[in-house]
């Protein structure tokens, strides 16, 4: 099985990697489904703050890879050979889907000033309305070990452009990824 890895920044554009996939009929795991999954099983209400608490709690209680053992049980029960997994955030967690498949990294970047920007127009509840609030996510995630998973990256989409732009190269890095995975074996 070859495990695409979707990682990046709040805002950077992970996103259109996923619909990329889709488009291709790839099967989509987003590691956030399995904290709501979680939370809905405590009682809570998907508010930022609870789903946090959450991903923390879990990575406390069960280890840092914790969300990510959830999502690999679904791969192995799913029988795709190509998967994507949207919003891989630390080592940990790659390590884990290395234990079912092949893993490829696809790193979205943008700069913060373009995130922030983004954030700001999509008004999703719960996302920074300030600059600092912006700032201290970003720290969160970065303390997860997001930045050692961007660096580590087979593939870097830098989106700093259009959405259409970034849809474009998304579905040029998959299929390279896919098609170089199928040469391998």
């Amino acid at each position: 099985m070859l495990i695409v890895c979707i990682a990046g920044m709040p805002g950077s554009g992970k996103g259109v990697v996923s619909e990329a996939a889709r488009e291709m009929g790839l099967p989509v795991y987003v590691m956030g489904d399995v904290v709501r999954e979680e939370a809905a099983r405590r009682g809570l209400e998907f508010t930022p703050e609870n789903l946090n608490m959450v991903a923390s709690k879990l990575r406390e209680e069960e280890g840092p890879a914790a969300v990510a053992r959830r999502v690999a049980e679904k791969l192995r029960s799913s029988g795709a050979r190509v998967v994507v997994v949207d919003g891989v955030r630390s080592l940990y967690e790659v390590d884990e889907f290395s234990r079912v498949g092949r893993v490829v990294i696809v790193a979205v970047h943008a700069s913060p000033r373009t995130r922030f920007e983004r954030i700001r127009r999509r008004g999703r509840p719960g996302d920074p309305e300030t600059w600092e609030e912006f700032r201290e996510r970003d720290m969160v995630e970065l303390g997860f070990g997001l930045g050692s998973v961007i660096a580590l990256a087979d593939y870097m989409l830098v989106n700093e452009g259009s959405r259409e732009e970034a849809y474009r190269e998304a579905l040029r890095i998959l299929e390279e990824a896919v098609s170089h995975a199928q040469d391998k074996g």
